[in-house]
């Protein structure tokens, strides 16, 4: 069959070069057109229940993708009191320039491109009041009253600001502890209202970049900007020298080759056929509608990587063929038929490699597994197919088998010590000192990390403005972008319910005192100032009141602009600012909140099915589920299908009393398109609950509404449900993070399995042999597991942009076993023992593995020196993985194919894998 298709594909060869160079045409054509894209939603993990949270409230919460833009007085580094203030008005920020500036700051960022205006906060706006005591009570007016303008910012406006900014505990949160700094932050949205697209994150950097600290930043004042925008926008600059790196491994891998195959044709032929399935990869991606994310910059590279790889091998089997005496035309046969099965498993596990990253529900994830799939899946026909048709039409020069042998005879020693691996007296040891090493490697990556291990942008090196920035922000401000937000859904009116208000102001001051917890914001904390300021700031009434009035007193001030309650008080988030954005700060947070939620959260009075296996959920999360709330007592009235009655479970109401109660029931044969009950019921009943001394109980509903008068009813309204408390996460921007570490922890050991499974269904379907099954994936566990451990040492984490590289570290270590397995099992097949087998096989194939991954380790190292911390931490995890990789194939495999021939002995023959000679 190999031949077949090889006499096939030689005889049409000039026809197949012409459509592939129409197609390289096109395709280049659009791979020009190609724009880098980014957004903060594709890097959501959709689907995990913390971003559904955020997805359901975010347009009543805010934090999760917001810029933060400060203004500072330079005048303070320079000149301050013992206790790191400044000494006088002129180094803060109360004098008339500075507040003019923050002014024109403030409106500014106003009208930049996807601000929502509604969320600008700074002295300056409106949303920013004070609650201040007086003989009167309490009065609430603007921390900077809107008849006083920039210019009359001076004597006693300046004096009250002073005091204001004191009185409304805004020190640390819009002004520095310091009163050098202000703050202005301001929420972004994804997509325009009006235009229904897409923000563009690189302009609005580049805006911020030139509007704001270009146009500001001068003389006295600096500013500081950071936020997800910024960042990305800093990243897409960065993202510019990829295309030095990029030349530079270029350059070294044509060095590379040509020295490798002394042939400036078949070099020039390598990468050449490289290229162009970068070239038709850009094409088709950008036809697809995908652009290219700035975190995903080095795929292009590493499918160039992947096809050099392969190519190599194509230019170790010509120019074998060649100095056997071969035509070009021959060699090329020849190659095309030896490689063509090898290759295209390689590539395919390749392939299936980035393919399995589409489960992973992150967007970001999900078009880098589109885009490196369709690179992959190209250099079938670019390496396997068109890099033997074009080297079927060389010429060789009469001394070129000369320079050929030359090269090769100065190899073999070294290749042939290798081969030596495979004589059993060392064989053994080997295995056993890489089974040694792998044990330490398990157990040491259960120790790595997932997320960011650095604060402010790990993606940027620590000196990059972007992260000066964010230090200077947390070290000056108890507040910033690292919010973690806590959904708690109540009852209506429970803002003035002390039962509801209790529980809420213990579990903030229990996620007060949780280790990397800068502070808290919540409704009771801010109540219980509120109704000591009604008592004339007596600290002894610093509390909830109990009486509902004095509740309602004391709650009352607060807007929903505070974002700590909603209209009908059924929403009170707790905001939890963190001291930095890293995974081993954000997890432990979380844990806790979950930990509070098992032990002392409560669930809805009434629930149906289930949400993350063992969580109960309300009904309006089931399909079909609807509910309506009633305004005048916490009650609510549900629709249910006759399916979901059957899972129906009572809970006492939090923090109330157990007793007896009883549901109306009604049945309507449909419902309205808005979800709830059309007509007039077909039947109604009642349903009593008697729960146990734990407060649950089961609802029989079925067999409480027996009658025909119920047969046909498909839809049945349950009325008088007293509502719960729910606590959920999370929302913010430290709870965005929490989601998408969890994802790739959860997505992590399935994505390894899928590709191991294709591997192990791959070879033994090629070779029908299970040792070779061993043989190709043992190695290829020890390298992941010893990249792991790599990872753990040099402080790598395991994130969006490093998962897809251990994945590609599978198939490309793959490769490199494919290609020694195939002629191992070849010599194994004429009557040769395994060690003789296995030396004959590196001196044939040895050199082209070595070389390529060392040619590839070289290219990728020069990232180490990118402006781009996160290239260069790729770089070095690369340079580690191709060569462990290599390591792997030529001395674990070999170790352990003697070690299983010696154990258990080969009763017959293994028969000769397709396209062997």
């Amino acid at each position: 069959m190999i031949r077949t298709l090889e006499t096939v594909v030689f005889r049409s060869r000039v026809v197949i070069l012409a459509i592939l160079a129409v197609l390289t045409v096109w395709l280049g054509w659009y791979a020009l057109q190609l724009k880098m894209d980014a957004g903060f939603y594709k890097q959501l993990p959709q689907g995990h229940p913390y971003i559904e949270t955020f997805l359901q409230y975010q347009d009543r919460l805010f934090g999760a993708n917001r810029i933060i833009v400060v203004l500072r007085n330079k005048k303070s580094d320079t000149s301050t009191i013992g206790d790191g203030k400044p000494k006088d008005d002129s180094e803060t920020i109360f004098n008339q320039p500075f507040q003019k500036k923050l002014n024109d700051v403030t409106q500014d960022i106003f009208f930049l491109p996807g601000v929502d205006r509604r969320t600008v906060t700074s002295l300056w706006t409106p949303n920013t009041r004070i609650l201040e005591i007086t003989e009167d009570g309490i009065t609430a007016r603007d921390v900077i009253p809107g008849t006083v303008t920039p210019d009359e910012m001076s004597g006693q406006a300046i004096n009250q600001l002073r005091n204001d900014v004191v009185k409304g505990n805004l020190v640390g949160r819009l002004v520095s502890n310091d009163f050098s700094a202000s703050m202005v932050v301001a929420e972004l949205l994804e997509i325009d209202p009006k235009t229904q697209q897409r923000l563009d994150y690189f302009e609005l950097a580049a805006k911020l970049e030139r509007d704001i600290r270009g146009k500001h930043e001068s003389g006295n004042f600096q500013i500081h900007i950071i936020g997800f925008a910024k960042m990305i926008g800093d990243i897409a600059d960065g993202a510019q020298s990829v295309v030095i790196f990029f030349a530079l491994a270029f350059l070294l891998t044509v060095a590379s080759v040509y020295y490798y195959s002394r042939s400036w044709l078949l070099t020039w032929l390598t990468v050449g056929c490289s290229l162009t399935s970068v070239i038709w990869q850009f094409g088709l991606i950008t036809v697809l509608g995908f652009g290219l994310d700035p975190l995903a910059i080095l795929v292009p590279f590493l499918v160039f990587a992947i096809g050099v790889s392969h190519g190599v091998q194509q230019v170790n089997l010509i120019t074998a063929e060649v100095a056997n005496g071969a035509s070009g035309e021959g060699a090329a046969r020849a190659s095309f038929r030896g490689l063509l099965i090898p290759g295209s498993m390689a590539l395919i596990t390749d392939l299936v490699g980035f393919a399995v990253l589409y489960i992973i529900s992150i967007a970001m994830i999900q078009e880098l597994a589109i885009t490196a799939s369709i690179g992959v899946a190209l250099k079938i026909i670019t390496n396997l197919v068109m890099l033997p048709i074009v080297a079927s039409f060389f010429k060789y020069p009469e001394n070129f088998v000369e320079r050929v042998n030359a090269a090769r005879d100065a190899r073999i020693g070294a290749i042939r010590f290798l081969g030596n691996v495979a004589n059993p007296a060392i064989a053994f040891p080997v295995f056993i000192g890489y089974l040694v090493l792998f044990g330490i490697a398990v157990n040491e990556s259960e120790k790595r990390h997932v997320g960011d291990l650095h604060p402010g942008a790990p993606e940027l090196r620590q000196d990059e403005r972007y992260n000066v920035d964010s230090r200077l922000v947390a070290q000056k401000f108890s507040v910033g972008l690292d919010l973690l937000t806590v959904i708690v859904e109540t009852p209506p009116l429970a803002c003035v319910n002390y039962n509801y208000m209790k529980h809420l102001n213990e579990f903030s001051w229990f996620l007060r005192n949780q280790p990397g917890v800068r502070d808290v914001q919540s409704l009771p904390f801010v109540a219980k100032q509120i109704n000591s300021g009604w008592n004339e700031g007596n600290l002894k009434f610093r509390d909830l009141p109990r009486n509902q009035f004095a509740l309602v007193q004391a709650t009352s001030p607060v807007g929903t602009s505070s974002g700590l309650l909603d209209v009908d008080c059924t929403l009170l988030p707790i905001q939890v600012y963190l001291i930095d954005g890293k995974a081993e700060t954000i997890k432990p947070v979380v844990a806790a909140v979950k930990a509070w939620i098992e032990e002392r959260g409560h669930k809805p009075v009434l629930s149906a099915g289930t949400f993350n296996s063992d969580k109960v959920i309300p009904v309006e999360f089931l399909p079909g589920g609807r509910v309506k709330r009633e305004s005048s007592d916490p009650t609510s009235s549900w629709t249910l299908t006759r399916e979901q009655l059957v899972n129906l479970r009572y809970n006492a109401p939090p923090l109330g009393e157990i007793k007896p109660l009883q549901f109306r029931v009604e049945g309507f044969a449909e419902i309205s398109a808005d979800g709830m009950p059309k007509g007039d019921p077909i039947a109604k009943g009642t349903v009593k609950v008697n729960p146990d001394e734990t407060g649950a109980a089961g609802v029989d509903i079925l067999s409480n509404i027996r009658g025909t008068e119920w047969d046909n009813a498909a839809h049945f309204l349950i009325r008088d449900v007293p509502d719960g408390l729910l606590i959920r996460l999370a929302s913010g921007n430290s709870g965005v993070a929490a989601a998408v570490n969890e994802e790739i922890s959860k997505q992590e050991l399935p994505t390894t399995l899928a590709v191991y499974a294709v591997i192990i269904i791959l070879v033994f379907f090629t070779y029908w042999d299970w040792r070779a099954t061993v043989c190709c994936c043992l190695p290829l566990t020890f390298a992941t597991f010893f990249g792991y451990w790599f990872m753990l040492n040099t402080e790598i984490g395991l994130k969006v942009s490093t998962l897809p590289v251990m994945v590609l570290a599978v198939g490309i270590g793959v490769d490199y076993a494919f290609y020694i397995y195939n002629r191992l099992q070849y010599h194994l097949s004429v009557g040769l023992n395994v060690t003789e087998s296995y030396k004959q096989a590196i001196t044939e194939t040895g050199n082209a593995v070595i070389f390529t991954a060392v040619t590839l380790a070289i290219g990728v190292s020069t990232w180490s020196f990118s402006p781009l911390k996160f290239q260069a931490d790729m770089g070095l995890l690369l340079t580690f993985m191709f060569v462990i990789n290599m390591l792997m194939a030529i001395t674990a495999l070999p170790a352990m194919a003697v070690v299983l021939e010696t154990l258990i002995p080969r009763k017959t023959r293994p028969w000769a894998p397709p396209g062997g000679h």
